[in-house]
């Protein structure tokens, strides 16, 4: 266990101060990337950090690099952190927690005036989110090359906004190369759980073994239009089409099983109706999925249900329906090293903890790819996440942090 002066309380109350940058009426947060607010956090990170003795760099991305050097130039740095943007009603530990937690190891790293072996970075990524900007993890994915420069500044939001603009906009672009993160010894990330598995067990803490694979759609379906007056038979209802097939999904996931019995997971978060008129049968529907699986075989299971129960819905109904790839992660496991570091820290602490794995993508499962990884969960009340009503305790968050600097200074020294 390392015996830096870590500082729950000041965790905690950063965690509430940066809070106040885009807060909501239902105790949320509303901070998109490159937006306004962005800038504002990004502008307190930085004075908190340099105030803790880092230097900083920003890459072509907009990715923050806090760094604080170590005594041998020799080695590889150790990276660690997450990020600050929101969702549009998101709360206030997602992403944010990570990206603290480290601030307070750097804190802490400063006030006992200790070196570590290895240079320390703490990365604050852009657009994880991708609320504003799709797809999510645009900074981490564009810094491990997974996405083109391309692919990324030339991305737009809903207003027409180009990535690219809205960095400038907010001057969050830098010029630091973005292969710096595929040098690095390290990267560990701390995180809210978004789930209950945690909670439910009474744990702790949850040290992450693997990342589930995902698959992405988009679906068109077409008919025609009809007037809301008109009889039901002889309807071509893109409506009616895209809810059967959207009822569909909950069963293919929860029939879709891995070999562990596991069942998938399926989510439409996103529906655009054309023409959106009161009494129009609507004459097109387009809508997103998200499939997730702990088990690759099975998630192309369901991806290959899908496809034959949209065909099915179509001929039935007369209907046209496309279903397009829109972006896939593979099954990505962590570093058993870090992991093991991790759980060592974790019993040293005396802690409740539990291995799990992350349903959810985060920066880590991109930086895996190329880079030791490993990510740390703290509980998060009901796992409610994506929520204004996002709630953890202060002794999660310290509980979390106190073994994220001890793996953190035991990759370092």
């Amino acid at each position: 266990m390392t015996n830096l002066p870590l500082s729950g309380a000041r965790l905690w109350d950063s965690l509430m101060e940066m809070a106040r940058i885009g807060a909501t009426a239902k105790g949320g947060c509303n901070r998109q990337a490159l937006t306004e607010l962005d800038r504002e956090g990004r502008a307190l990170l930085a004075r908190w950090a340099a105030d803790a003795g880092c230097s900083l760099q920003v890459d072509v991305f907009g990715n923050m690099i806090l760094r604080r050097e170590g005594t041998d130039p020799t080695r590889a740095p150790v990276a660690f952190g997450s990020h600050l943007d929101t969702q549009p009603t998101g709360g206030k530990f997602d992403g944010v927690l990570g990206v603290l937690a480290g601030l307070e190891i750097m804190r802490a790293l400063a006030e006992s005036g200790t070196r570590t072996a290895a240079p320390l970075l703490l990365v604050n990524w852009t657009n994880e989110e991708g609320a504003r900007f799709s797809p999510p993890m645009m900074g981490s994915g564009a810094a491990m090359g997974i996405f083109t420069p391309e692919q990324v500044l030339d991305t737009r939001d809903a207003e027409g906004t180009r990535f690219g603009d809205a960095m400038d906009a907010i001057g969050a672009r830098g010029t630091t190369p973005p292969d710096w993160v595929r040098g690095c010894a390290a990267y560990l990330e701390l995180h809210i759980e978004q789930g209950k598995l945690l909670e439910d067990g009474g744990h702790e803490l949850g040290v992450v073994t693997h990342a589930l694979t995902q698959r992405w759609y988009e679906v068109t379906v077409t008919g025609e239009e009809a007037h809301g007056g008109s009889p039901m038979a002889g309807r071509r209802d893109a409506m009616m089409g895209a809810a059967q097939l959207i009822a569909a999904l909950e069963d293919i996931a929860l029939q879709t099983l891995a070999p562990d019995g596991e069942p998938g997971r399926a989510t439409v978060g996103q529906i655009r109706v054309h023409p959106a008129s009161r009494n129009v049968a609507p004459g097109e529907v387009w809508f997103s999925i998200d499939t997730r699986h702990a088990d690759l075989a099975a998630l192309d299971a369901m991806g290959a249900a899908l496809r034959e129960e949209a065909a099915c819905i179509a001929a039935a109904r007369g209907l046209r329906i496309d279903v397009t790839d829109f972006w896939f992660s593979p099954p990505t496991p962590f570093d058993a090293t870090l992991i093991a570091r991790c759980e060592a820290a974790a019993t040293a602490r005396g802690l409740r903890w539990r291995r799990i794995p992350t349903g959810i993508g985060h920066d880590a499962v991109y930086v895996a790819r190329g880079v030791p990884t490993v990510m740390l969960f703290t509980p998060c009340h009901g796992g409610v996440s994506h929520n204004e009503a996002e709630s953890i305790t202060p002794e999660w968050a310290e509980a979390g942090l106190k073994v994220l600097a001890d793996a953190v200074l035991a990759t370092a020294t």
